[in-house]
């Protein structure tokens, strides 16, 4: 084995100080998506954050510890959430839903995992090469391309003045962005692999300054909501120490389940790239690594969709948001180079604790807009270059008529439904989300354009 590349492999375990700095920078990746998801939604962020390392480390077991993937809130099911609360007459509250009104969502919520343990049977069944043809990185690539595209908006109003706040918010931003750049450059060994941390620590630092040196106008740092303690399920005392998260019950709801069910087809090319995503990295560091070991990932694509689905049930069991394996944890591996499962494991046990610990959550709250913004800027980046990657990783013809129509089909229909229609299109009376729609246009028109194909002999 090389010991002059730095990485760790997925089966790796790093010593204790560094492994719980690399857990950390894991959760505080992990929660910018998650807990804007839970913002927008109405759902309680405590419970999100939560949800998302209980279901981290089911995921863990499921797949037999050896897919380093995080489980966090996805942005697909913002408009079919949205769009069933305010169809069944309830409004966020301070921000907050309703406990009936996330009670309804969790139904839906559980009903989407089945689509993904289907789908993950249907792997097992057919095999692997089944599903590189239904799901080819011409597919694949570009669905993870307009992941990260469509979120651009969502991290540039993050890191940019709201109505009202001085534009100094920019500074935070950009110090936050350009310091995290720079760490990840030039920062080499064990600092090397924590651009992220110290990014966050670097744009708190000058959110900071600028306001000992503004006063209260220029307070970036945020309260946590009174209405977020008092729904916990137990508190010590007062909940100012410990609050457990306000967990809740699904209750049966039939429109929950046409809203929603039928998003989790759009994780279904998004887990699968992110999949096809690791095994490049992850063979990469072992090459590079001298390590004698085929790290084989995708052969694991039944159960990490298996594992999906049963994480969409433990998330809406409990009151959380559904969601897939994080592509921002992943940029974060491929940058840091640190692969390893028991990373995400103390990691998951890290984000339940902080859901606990009342300081741990006002933290959270805490961090300023613009330095999770800067940090978006970065991550989401990094999913659409990501999808470059599989692209060239796989050889994909770029000179084929068919593969050029997939792809810009599927560029274009995703991009145009999220940037004109707000994310939703109207198609015949039904509401199409657009990573949904433009994933499964790209599917079928792909194996329509694959009638009639010559197959190709094994090289």
């Amino acid at each position: 084995m090389n010991k002059t590349k730095v990485g760790y492999l997925p089966d790796e375990k790093p010593p204790v100080g560094k492994l719980l700095l690399y857990a950390l920078q894991q959760v505080i990746v992990m929660f910018p998506a998650t807990i804007t998801v839970a913002l927008i939604t109405g759902f309680q962020v405590s419970t999100t954050i939560f949800a998302s390392g209980l279901a981290t480390i089911c995921f863990t077991l499921i797949t037999g510890k050896k897919l380093p993937l995080y489980y966090g809130s996805s942005f697909a099911y913002l408009s079919a959430i949205s769009g069933l609360i305010a169809a069944q007459g309830f409004a966020p509250v301070d921000g907050i839903l309703p406990k009936e009104a996330i009670q309804i969502a969790q139904f839906g919520i559980i009903s989407s995992g089945l689509i993904s343990i289907a789908a993950g049977f249907l792997v097992r069944l057919a095999g692997r090469g089944a599903v590189e043809k239904i799901l080819p990185p011409c597919v694949t690539g570009p669905v993870a391309m307009i992941i990260g595209l469509t979120l651009a908006g969502n991290a540039l109003s993050d890191a940019a003045p709201a109505a009202g706040q001085p534009q100094a918010v920019w500074i935070v931003s950009l110090a936050t962005l350009l310091s995290t750049v720079f760490f990840s450059k030039y920062l080499k060994g064990f600092l090397g692999q924590l651009p992220l941390l110290l990014g966050a620590t670097f744009g708190c630092l000058v959110a900071v300054i600028i306001y000992a040196i503004g006063g209260a106008d220029y307070n970036l740092f945020r309260s946590l909501p009174a209405q977020a303690l008092a729904a916990s399920t137990w508190k010590l005392g007062s909940g100012s120490l410990f609050a457990l998260p306000a967990f809740s019950l699904p209750k049966i709801s039939w429109a929950a389940v046409a809203a929603i069910m039928p998003i989790a087809i759009a994780t279904i090319p998004e887990s699968t790239a992110h999949v096809y995503q690791l095994d490049i990295y992850v063979n990469d560091i072992a090459r590079e690594k001298g390590v004698d070991k085929k790290y084989d990932m995708v052969a694991l694509l039944d159960k990490n969709l298996i594992g999906d689905g049963i994480c969409d049930m433990v998330a809406g069991f409990i009151g959380g948001p559904a969601g897939t394996n994080y592509g921002e944890n992943i940029s974060t591996m491929a940058i840091t180079r640190v692969f390893s499962v028991p990373v995400l494991i103390v990691a998951s046990v890290m984000a339940m604790i902080m859901s606990c610990f009342t300081p741990l959550i006002r933290v959270i709250y805490g961090i300023p807009l613009p330095v999770i913004g800067g940090l978006e800027i970065y991550l989401f980046g990094a999913i659409a270059a990501q999808g470059v990657a599989i692209l060239i990783d796989k050889k994909c013809d770029m000179f084929s008529s068919k593969n050029i129509a997939v792809i810009a089909s599927i560029m274009v229909l995703g991009l145009g439904i999220h940037y004109t229609f707000g994310g939703t299109i109207n198609f015949f009376g039904i509401g199409i989300p657009a990573v949904a729609g433009a994933a499964i246009f790209g599917i079928l028109l792909n194996l329509l354009l694959s009638i009639g194909e010559k197959k190709k002999t094994a090289e």
